[in-house]
């Protein structure tokens, strides 16, 4: 299948128009004509070659929102016309507790990325979602509700399904107070799950210029973090912190926001480790926990309940020959909240 595509041809370089062919559409596999995907940090992170060596020519993206083009004869799944998503894995073992749990993303053999590695076949390079046409097993993708914007949906099926899976595992709801550090493209997503969950939702963010915008997002309050002060009067607070911060921070700061058997998650990878007060973990059965997005069928889960509760991502839509501008304003935090290629443009 002829396939057109954006794509890095070494560690570091700008994306470039290029085309490769996709498989053919094999008896599960379904075809879908991309509609828009999102820019993820961790896109910017593998061009780079910042988490490893790297497979090139890389075409980035896991953030895959389309509509069906064509079915393979055995599919049972999905129809032609329907809109479907792929996120940032398209296959995995199938066999392993984590598989058969429905939690292929920690399979235990290793899941297979939607990009910068090999499929399933163990030959083909796997190619990702800035491209115009995708084709995957059925048991990989999932639907969409028909009331979404499919702009407001490709974010979902990274950033969404990373902060819906440990609100969900943390069983977050009425009652509950929870922070979410930081409002990005992954935190404003954690604040609209969690206020929709019922829970009482403060953001902690340096930037008090997104205080406005969080407010509008359902949050209940907001503390200015660069100053130090703001600290001491939220001590104690927090049942559930969730941390999508990737900079360097002094994280006994936000363990010690926690009440008694509260956990911080952390979502966003710093880049160095952390340094732990162990003394303020044993003063209050406090916990530190980890994340990572989610299984297919909680993905599902994830998209129903925002199509339920209108929940979308806030992106901004570009078009393909954008894509260099879009990665220097992300790596500055200067997008509201989200870029999205319009495929159509590629």
């Amino acid at each position: 299948m002829k396939t057109r595509a954006y794509a890095a041809m070494s560690a570091g370089s700008p994306l470039v128009p290029f085309s490769f062919d996709r498989r053919d559409v094999g008896d599960h596999d379904v075809a879908l004509r991309v509609s828009y995907s999102g820019i993820c940090h961790s896109d910017i992170h593998q061009v780079a070659e910042e988490w490893g060596p790297a497979i090139f020519p890389m075409v980035p993206g896991h953030e895959i929102a389309g509509i069906v083009t064509s079915v393979g004869k055995k599919v049972t799944k999905f129809k032609v016309g329907e809109s479907i998503g792929i996120g940032v894995f398209i296959d995995s073992c199938r066999t392993c507790s984590s598989c058969e749990a429905g939690l292929q993303q920690y399979c235990l053999k290793g899941m297979i990325g939607t990009y910068n590695g090999m499929e399933a076949d163990g030959k083909t390079v796997a190619m990702g979602g800035y491209s115009d046409v995708f084709v995957i097993n059925e048991d990989y993708a999932l639907r969409i509700p028909s009331n979404l914007d499919l702009r407001g949906v490709a974010p979902l099926l990274c950033a969404g399904i990373t902060l819906y899976s440990p609100i969900k595992h943390w069983k977050t709801g009425p009652g509950m107070q929870v922070a979410v550090m930081g409002l990005g493209g992954l935190g404003h997503m954690g604040v609209k799950f969690a206020v929709a969950m019922g829970a009482e939702v403060t953001v902690l963010s340096h930037s008090p210029k997104k205080q406005a915008d969080a407010l509008a997002m359902g949050a209940h309050s907001f503390i200015d973090t660069s100053n130090p002060d703001n600290f001491k009067a939220i001590e104690k607070k927090f049942d559930l912190i969730l941390n999508t911060i990737s900079a360097e921070i002094v994280i006994d700061d936000y363990l010690k926001l926690l009440k008694l058997d509260g956990t911080l998650v952390v979502i966003g990878l710093p880049g160095r480790p952390y340094k732990v007060n162990v003394s303020t973990l044993l003063n209050g059965r406090r916990r530190i926990a980890g994340s990572m997005i989610g299984g297919i069928p909680e993905m599902q889960e994830m998209l129903n309940f925002c199509g339920e509760h209108n929940i979308l991502s806030e992106v901004e839509v570009i078009n393909a020959d954008y894509i260099n501008q879009a990665y220097v304003r992300t790596v500055a935090s200067d997008v509201k909240y989200r870029f999205v290629i319009d495929a159509s443009t590629i």
